[in-house]
């Protein structure tokens, strides 16, 4: 019932034979149609796609903004950029432009610093999105010749990813904006390699897990081998 066996396949909603029902029955028998759906846990109505009998709802992608895009891509290029910003000196400059941000309607400001905050929520990226490009901005300013290569190629891939996140969220779309969705993130896949030396892989990561466990291995090999050796009153005192 839960999913254990992957092999079998259950049952979805026909949203199209529900609809034709609504509309066959619904204008002679509106108080039985009106019992009848709620027994199958389903809600008649006219949705966006209510007009496209080949689309059924249930088998459509769902977003998911919390996993996809504040834990997900945002999380990423932040940890991104705390690479950057420390390999260019500039943390202090985030931080204080972090700490600086003024209050407005509708926007939670942030009590701390950035580099003092230990663990992020969904909502917390969410108010992130609104100020970082002007946060990075603040953060990059004075620069000499030969930061403006790196800071100008930072903005251009910061900037689009914001972009792309703001427009998402509309609650309706129209071409444009989906020419712009499809721009912005384009923009951000082409200019991501320039953060590519702060980004680590599983591979990456695989490797300190493997030297972590050999030395904690080697560690306790030797703490055995001190241990044979000494009296029944020291390896006491030891583990005291």
């Amino acid at each position: 019932m839960l999913g254990g066996n992957p092999l079998k396949m259950y049952e979805t909603h026909d949203y199209i034979l529900y609809r034709e029902k609504d509309l066959r029955y619904q204008p002679a028998e509106v108080a039985g149609i009106a019992q009848y759906f709620p027994q199958v846990a389903v809600k008649i109505g006219n949705d966006e796609f209510a007009g496209f009998d080949q689309v059924n709802p249930a088998d459509l992608d769902k977003p998911d903004l919390l996993h996809n895009i504040y834990l997900g891509l945002y999380k990423d290029m932040m940890e991104w950029l705390e690479g950057f910003l420390k390999k260019h000196k500039r943390q202090q400059a985030f931080d204080d432009a972090w700490k600086q941000i003024a209050p407005y309607p509708g926007l939670s400001v942030p009590k701390k610093a950035y580099c003092e905050g230990t663990q992020w929520q969904g909502n917390e990226m969410c108010n992130l999105a609104r100020w970082i490009s002007a946060v990075l901005v603040s953060a990059l300013r004075n620069l000499d010749s030969s930061q403006y290569h790196d800071f100008k190629r930072a903005l251009k891939c910061v900037t689009p990813l914001v972009d792309f996140y703001l427009i998402g969220r509309y609650r309706s779309h129209k071409p444009d904006t989906l020419v712009y969705i499809e721009r912005y993130l384009q923009t951000f896949q082409g200019t991501k390699d320039m953060f590519l030396e702060f980004r680590t892989s599983k591979a990456t990561r695989a490797e300190p897990n493997c030297q972590n466990r050999d030395l904690r291995e080697l560690m306790a090999n030797q703490y055995a081998n001190r241990a044979s050796h000494n009296t029944a009153a020291k390896c006491c005192r030891q583990v005291d």
